[in-house]
């Protein structure tokens, strides 16, 4: 689906209250249903499909009704379209998984949803006769198998159907639902509340610096929090800076390991870390950046929608940090970008390929199994994925191997990306559950979670001042604005040649290989845009090639760029400074606050799992 402008969307946001009349009706955004049951809100795919959706993530059971009150212009007659998607139909024909129907004021309608069709689509679900001006919309769900609704239009006239998508849905939208803007100002604006933008904002405010920290989740953490379930790595306190990741230590979980219970990623303490900061840092949990304002090579503000009141606020600073790893600020700004891997003469890299391509580390759905007291049952599951004996994964859990959507568009394409790594997980349990002949292993055994969050591991990444690559790395270049420490390998992941004989470009297994290098200390230039004059990064969309993102897009590490971030936006704060300021004119005032660390300090280091690492002749680097 083509992507909608800035300028667009910007034009019909502030235009749409006094457009053309509205149609006759009411839309229903189900994001916004008061009562979610045991529907969950999913945003990950807004740019691509138009906004945030209910999905009913039960793994193969049914989930709880999500309903809500709806108020009309009158009694009487409705026609009910719901906005909903079939997702298995990339992969297969049949009626869709995905099932799930409607009542309206206590009526249930016939039609059975979300099975039907190839894209988003308006499935007209039925009539209803209301006999007051409100009325209670419910959602029921049938499988568990991820249905999903986006909107519910009420209309009188069953002619009047909203578009189906693009620029002509996201007015229809805006004019039938009007928001106000909030606006608020702060001295830093950090976008992204994985590890690095905790980090960042937390230096920041730890400076005295009023800053706002917005994550389009209501969990902070990113892909270590609790909805995605991997397990920070790398090392912390290495030198040339040695204080450096001491503020991990505050909020780190204290055990490793991907897909484990919940409770092992500690979404509590990184919460609490957060909200101690509370006199310097404003927390904006559940708001995702969709619109910039950039002119004139700098970000004037952004602005951030509520993803389930659809509230929006605009956001102005003077600095802002894009650390939401998909470099989603930069690109709506215009800054200079790459994805994919560069071609070997692009920067000489040795091990890079002969010609560039659109090849990137893949997205994770993470999964794993519980054992029952007797037998359990799941249903069969089977939409174009042809398992067997020698194909499918005789495994009871599945973590950072199981790895979706390298040869695809992990921005515009990741819904598909997600859906597949949902398909594979169903499908592959179904098989052992069902169709595998020696399967006792698995008859007490059920599905103990599985993500629908999914953990992406590359997409753009925005282009500094100095871009990091192979040589740098290997040849232990130094550099005089030298600032966070990566220690972990260049690891770098491409699809498995054994799951490619089963499933030819339809991978859902990856390898890795490991570029063995010595703890290196990343040029400070890596952390700023190189065109976006007011835009810092953080995270694993910084100022990389494909090769040298594989060893600094681990956690720890991209908290300890987060640290430096945050230090070097106090400077700007400070010195009215823009971040390329810091280097030509504050540099020795950052590497002082390098020297000290924004952590707390005499913490042990209670993050010593997951270390990797392998260094072949390591030297402590001079200062």
């Amino acid at each position: 689906m083509k992507r909608l402008s800035v300028l667009t969307l910007t034009l019909m946001f502030f235009a749409a209250c006094t457009s053309a009349p509205k149609s006759s009706g009411v839309l229903v955004e189900a994001e916004n249903f008061a009562a979610k049951g045991g529907w969950s809100v999913d945003q990950q795919f807004t740019f691509e499909m138009g906004s945030p959706y209910l999905i009913a993530h039960g793994m193969g059971k049914p989930v709880g009704d999500a309903s809500t009150e709806v108020t009309l212009p009158a009694a009487g007659l409705y026609h009910v379209y719901v906005r909903t998607y079939n997702w298995t139909s990339p992969w297969s024909d049949r009626s869709g998984p995905g099932a799930f129907r409607i009542s309206v004021g206590g009526t249930a309608l016939d039609a059975t949803l979300g099975t039907e069709g190839d894209g988003w689509m308006w499935q007209y679900a039925g009539a209803v006769e209301t006999a007051g001006k409100s009325a209670t919309v419910t959602l029921h769900d049938m499988t568990g198998f991820d249905g999903r609704c986006d909107a519910v239009w009420l209309t009188p006239d069953k002619s009047v159907v909203p578009p189906d998508s693009g620029e002509a849905l996201a007015e229809f939208r805006t004019r039938h639902n009007p928001s106000k803007i909030r606006k608020v100002k702060y001295d830093f604006v950090v976008i992204g509340g994985g590890i690095a933008g905790m980090c960042a904002s937390v230096a920041a405010a730890r400076q005295g610096v009023k800053v706002a920290l917005i994550n389009d989740r209501p969990i902070w953490g990113g892909c270590n929090s609790s909805e995605t379930r991997v397990h920070l790595g790398g090392h912390i306190e290495m030198e040339p800076y040695t204080n450096l990741g001491n503020m991990i230590k505050e909020f780190g979980p204290l055990r490793g390991g991907n897909a484990q219970p919940a409770e092992f990623y500690e979404d509590d303490k990184k919460r609490a870390f957060l909200e101690a900061e509370a006199e310097h840092l404003d927390l904006y949990p559940s708001y995702r950046v969709d619109r910039v304002d950039c002119r004139d090579g700098r970000i004037r503000a952004v602005y951030a929608t509520h993803i389930e009141t659809g509230e929006t606020v605009e956001f102005r600073a003077p600095i802002f940090s894009d650390c939401t790893g998909d470099g989603t600020v930069g690109y709506l700004a215009g800054a200079d970008y790459s994805m994919g891997r560069e071609s070997r003469a692009e920067y000489n890299e040795p091990s890079a390929p002969e010609q560039g391509d659109s090849l990137t580390m893949g997205a994770s759905v993470q999964w794993y199994s519980v054992e029952d007291d007797a037998p359990s049952t799941f249903p069969v599951f089977e939409y174009g994925l042809n398992f067997n004996d020698e194909s499918c994964e005789r495994v009871t859990m599945g973590e950072w191997t199981w790895e979706t959507g390298m040869n695809r568009d992990q921005c515009d394409e990741f819904e598909r990306i997600r859906d597949y790594g949902l398909m594979v997980v169903y499908s592959n349990w179904s098989y052992l559950k069902n169709r595998l002949e020696d399967n006792g292993s698995y008859d007490n055994r059920s599905l103990g979670w599985v993500a629908y969050i999914a953990g992406k591991r590359e997409s753009r990444r925005l282009l500094g001042d100095h871009v990091l690559t192979e040589n740098d790395l290997v040849n232990e270049v130094a550099y005089p604005d030298a600032s966070f420490t990566t220690t972990w390998s260049i690891d770098l992941h491409y699809p498995d040649p054994k799951n490619s004989e089963h499933f030819p470009g339809e991978e859902f297994k990856s390898i890795c290989t490991h570029g063995a290098v010595n703890p290196y200390a990343v040029p400070y230039r890596c952390l700023y845009s190189r065109n976006i004059d007011n835009l810092f990064m953080a995270g694993r969309n910084i100022s990389v090639t494909h090769i040298g993102l594989g060893t600094v897009r681990v956690m720890r590490t991209t908290g300890m760029m987060g640290e430096v971030v945050g230090m070097a936006a106090g400077i700007c704060s400070k010195h009215r400074a823009l971040p390329r300021d810091v280097y030509t004119g504050h540099l020795d005032e950052l590497k002082a606050l390098m020297e000290k660390g924004m952590g707390k300090s005499g913490l042990k280091n209670n993050q010593l799992y997951n270390l990797g690492g392998n260094w072949p002749t390591y030297r402590k680097p001079k200062k």
